[in-house]
């Protein structure tokens, strides 16, 4: 069963739902069950013509820099440059990654995109589509950059949602317009997550080959709750496949 992503109806998405759920639970990491998901879509939205619909699908998720495994915290080492990580600062980590580019199909061999410093509000507020997607999710950029036990108690069971970009071509919230969005023929992008109990962000996104209405975005809202409760029973003992972050 397929679903076609440009029309995605109330039918569509009670289907979808069900079978995303079956698909994400089950899995033994939180990046296994990510993996599953980012399949999943995938695999089974598709245009008119019968097509897969996203060039890529991701998912993310932020983790305390001081928790990441060795390897990524070098990589956001690197991308922050001169500036010295704090062990709290929040990394928008890629859990799973699927796509038509042989590249896009392991996080590991993400160029740009494994470990994202988040180190403060201003500089996020650089980085357009980061900013865009925590402010449509419905999130505050400090709670997302430093959340409060009470903030995460308060929006952890409630607050997901669903991050829209009808038309990408010439959007200043995607970047590398010319060797992604107009060498892959990217019409939308189309993000949908929220925050875990552990007060971290997770975020599912689509760059679609096709174009997505702001109807069919908004019955995303129901998916992100989906893959929300997926993550939910994950500790710091399950989140990579490679074995458990380090002590927070």
């Amino acid at each position: 069963m397929t679903y076609d992503l440009t029309k995605f109806d109330l039918g569509d998405m009670l289907k979808c739902s069900l079978r995303l759920r079956e698909t994400a639970a089950g899995a033994p990491t939180l990046e296994a069950s990510a993996e599953r998901v980012c399949r999943f879509l995938y695999d089974e939205l598709h245009g008119p013509d019968g097509k897969r619909a996203c060039a890529l699908v991701r998912c993310y998720k932020t983790h305390a820099y001081g928790a990441l495994e060795p390897d990524l915290q070098s990589f956001a080492r690197d991308l922050l440059g001169s500036q010295t990580p704090r062990s709290t600062m929040k990394c928008l980590t890629l859990m799973a990654t699927v796509g038509q580019n042989p590249g896009w199909n392991s996080r590991q061999l993400s160029r740009g995109h494994r470990a994202v410093p988040l180190p403060s509000p201003e500089i996020v507020e650089k980085a357009p589509m980061i900013a865009q997607l925590i402010k449509e999710l419905g999130l505050e950029m400090n709670t997302v950059l430093q959340p409060s036990p009470d903030v995460v108690r308060e929006l952890a069971g409630k607050r997901h949602g669903v991050f829209h970009v009808e038309n990408a071509l010439g959007s200043p919230y995607i970047p590398a317009q010319q060797e992604f969005v107009v060498r892959f023929g990217i019409k939308s992008v189309l993000g949908f997550g929220g925050m875990l109990t552990v007060g971290d962000l997770f975020a599912v996104i689509l760059f679609a080959t096709v174009h997505v209405p702001a109807n069919v975005a908004d019955r995303f809202k129901t998916l992100a709750l989906d893959v929300k409760s997926a993550f939910f029973k994950f500790n710091d003992k399950s989140i990579f496949n490679s074995g458990a972050l380090i002590n927070r």
